[in-house]
């Protein structure tokens, strides 16, 4: 039996609670959701709240705090919030990913100096960072070893060095200037750790955003074809693969379900970067290929979605007094009615935490949208 594309779409929300919200500790829900795109530090945030039922962001920071779920840079160079028990294996399955990035970087190697120069510096580095420093604070310790090019060795030891971003307070936990701790378990990854990290990480990926494609999970995480291959056959009868629309072969866990087509899907207000959004090849599962140029945008920046049904429909911004939802299609009184109601609800923990969240993303909407319906729901 072939899975349509509205099946795929449904899995998705499935996997990432988002046509249920469901009680979950957010320590389990991040475990549970693989990892959560943390560029912007309202994200994981909004995200959970779109996901775990009576979520409390009070909960969320002490989960960083007390170090259960953690912060890093790790798939698609980007930074996400994973669980503390995966930070590793997940480090390990991208580092090489996360070394290339860096060390074969003009940016790097203008410096002259050499990769050993930089995994030299590896275990100074967990030592000083027994307690959280600032980057700046980080850059003076390294250029007592390499002056003037103390800037670029940090940068890319921020990116590919056991290191977690450290809480500073806040609203959402983090904010700048960025602080840095060393990860608790900082030895160097063997060759079998690196495999046996990629297999850990696609099976996270496919509870979390399956049934999937070698070539969705490579944009997942920007790993190359061959340790994919590698992890999916080491894997044996753990991954089946599935039937979808298309020609593309697709792979799923071989306990996993997918819903029914006329599954309904309720309405979200997404953050910026949401997860799903950036978990399968282009165009993705939930974005029409006519409205992605309007979402994602060509710096990469991924704005505030409004879902119904299933599909992206338009953008969410805060404004002054509300939240302003932009619909790039005519929607019925039944789609706007549970529209509302969730800016509704998320307005009140805004007001609690930051009212003006991903304010600075405006110069997007100065640009202008095809706005066929708009409204501002009042906090």
């Amino acid at each position: 039996m072939s899975l349509t594309g509205r099946q795929l779409a449904l899995a998705v929300l499935e996997r990432q609670f988002l046509l249920e919200r469901r009680r979950l500790d957010v320590a389990e829900a991040v475990r549970r959701l693989c990892a959560l795109q943390a560029q912007e530090p309202a994200s994981p945030y909004l995200a959970l709240w779109n996901r775990v039922q009576d979520f409390a962001p009070e909960d969320l920071d002490a989960a960083f705090t007390d170090g259960r779920v953690v912060k890093s840079t790790l798939m698609r160079l980007t930074l996400h919030v994973v669980h503390a028990e995966d930070h590793e294996p997940y480090r390990a399955a991208m580092l090489s990913t996360l070394r290339a990035s860096r060390l074969y970087d003009r940016r790097f190697t203008a410096t002259g100096l050499a990769p050993a120069d930089a995994d030299a510096l590896l275990p100074e580095l967990a030592r000083f960072l027994q307690q959280p420093r600032t980057g700046a604070r980080v850059e003076q310790e390294v250029a007592r070893r390499h002056g003037e090019h103390a800037h670029r060795v940090w940068w890319a030891l921020r990116t590919f060095a056991p290191v977690h971003h450290a809480p500073t307070g806040g609203p959402w936990s983090f904010a700048r200037p960025n602080s840095y701790r060393a990860a608790p378990a900082a030895a160097a990854v063997e060759p079998r750790e690196a495999g046996a990290g990629v297999r850990r990480l696609l099976l996270s990926y496919l509870r979390a955003f399956g049934p999937a494609s070698a070539q969705d999970f490579a944009r997942f995480t920007l790993l190359t074809r061959t340790p994919t291959a590698e992890a999916l056959r080491a894997l044996g009868d753990r991954v089946v693969r599935v039937q979808g629309p298309g020609r593309t072969a697709l792979f799923d866990l071989a306990d996993a379900t997918v819903p029914d087509d006329d599954t309904p899907a309720p309405p979200r207000l997404l953050p910026m970067w949401d997860s799903t959004l950036l978990a399968h090849a282009v165009p993705g599962r939930l974005v029409l290929a006519e409205y992605r140029p309007l979402v994602v945008r060509r710096n990469g920046d991924v704005l505030p979605c409004l879902l119904v049904d299933g599909q992206v429909v338009g953008v969410w911004r805060a404004v002054d007094g509300g939240l302003e939802l932009t619909a790039f299609r005519r929607l019925g009184r039944v789609a706007w009615q549970g529209l509302t109601e969730e800016a509704a609800r998320l307005s009140v923990l805004l007001a609690d935490r930051d009212p003006a969240v991903h304010r600075r993303y405006g110069h997007w909407w100065d640009k202008g949208f095809p706005a066929v319906e708009r409204t501002v729901v009042k906090g």
